[in-house]
């Protein structure tokens, strides 16, 4: 079994930026995240086109995609896309990262190499941060999931992905994000 090098928050903000490296701070403990595959990147931004329009029309707050997130004194999570509200938007500067606290929904699209083990960790952490719901995307599935406090919810296509509690009269084709296609 190898060592693990805990990190700062401090240290973890002085680490060198490079081109395709992408870091987590998992309770301390660094995360390479590796750069996902294009089927990867098509669902993820499907997902942020839908819901950014939504969101921008219904002046709910803005929607970022892959953007650090401090969740605690020694967690940094950046899922693949997220809403911020504008609640929160007042509180935060947006000319710096991490944004200080959970988003009030993050989705994170699952590709072939994610351990379900340190998906449900992240999935923890962000509720646990005060994030209301917490979307799972699974493309080779072809299902989504809906975590909250309140527990968790199945979707599977063609069903048609709704989120009341956070995001009231939107919905989101399953075939859509997977196909491009509605």
């Amino acid at each position: 079994m190898g060592t693990t090098t805990k990190l700062t928050f401090e240290e973890f903000q002085n680490l060198p930026e490079g081109e395709g490296t992408a870091y987590e701070l998992d309770q301390g403990e660094l995360l390479m995240v590796p750069s996902p595959a294009l089927r990867h990147n098509l669902v993820r931004q499907r997902i942020a086109l839908q819901l950014m329009q939504f969101v921008e029309s219904h002046r709910l707050g803005v929607v970022v995609e892959e953007m650090d997130f401090l969740l605690g004194p020694d967690t940094i999570r950046n899922p693949g896309v997220a809403l911020i509200s504008t609640e929160h938007l007042k509180d935060i500067d947006i000319d710096r990262s991490p944004v200080n606290g959970a988003p009030a929904l993050a989705i994170e699209v699952i590709s072939p190499t994610n351990r379900a083990e340190d998906t449900a960790r992240k999935i923890r952490q962000f509720l646990e941060a005060g994030c209301r719901s917490v979307w799972i995307v699974y493309p080779g599935l072809r299902i989504a999931e809906i975590h909250s406090v309140g527990g968790v919810r199945e979707i599977i296509e063609p069903e048609t992905l709704k989120d009341e509690d956070v995001l009231p009269g939107f919905s989101l084709s399953l075939s859509y994000i997977f196909d491009g296609s509605v």
